[in-house]
């Protein structure tokens, strides 16, 4: 058996069985560690996919900035379980049929798509493919995107300015 496809169920098992934890974890702490293994471990799969730069923003997007956010707030709001009010019957079992739709409708999506041969493109993630792209066929796009940008930045710290009297 390869070791790519050993790290394949790996991090597979390890993503499903921390998406499950932070289901059933009571601690919204313990609940937010458990997503950032899950995130850790879908970046896992994009670097076996050889799409590194999705790997590295999705670490740093999702695991980085999120997630801490996450973990501050729920700090901050202390949050009790006594305090929480309690879910209707009739919630969970609407709850309960859209998962099972949403499960029903991945699988027939699943089944009925194709996938492309293995190894048609081995570049198709990279960092350099992505460069090559981003600067050869979305240059205006992208230049466009980074004047809108710099255009918020200049009206944030505007309007953060005090006014002087």
């Amino acid at each position: 058996m390869p070791i790519s496809e050993i790290l394949f169920w790996f991090l597979s098992v390890t993503a499903v069985v921390c998406a499950m934890l932070v289901i059933a974890s009571k601690n919204a702490v313990h609940s937010a560690l458990f997503l950032i293994m899950t995130f850790f471990a879908i970046a896992g799969h994009y670097f076996l996919l050889n799409a590194q730069f999705l790997a590295a923003v999705h670490i740093i997007v999702y695991a980085g900035a999120i997630m801490v956010l996450f973990l501050y707030a729920v700090m901050m709001l202390n949050l009790h379980k006594d305090a929480e009010p309690g879910k209707r019957p009739l919630f969970k079992i609407a709850a309960t049929i859209s998962a099972g739709l949403l499960l029903l409708t991945l699988t027939v999506a699943l089944k009925h798509s194709e996938t492309a041969p293995v190894g048609t493109n081995l570049n198709i993630g990279t960092v350099e493919s992505l460069g090559q792209s981003l600067f050869n066929e979305f240059l205006l796009p992208f230049e466009i995107s980074a004047l809108l940008f710099l255009s918020a930045m200049v009206g944030a710290v505007y309007l953060s300015k005090k006014q002087l009297s």
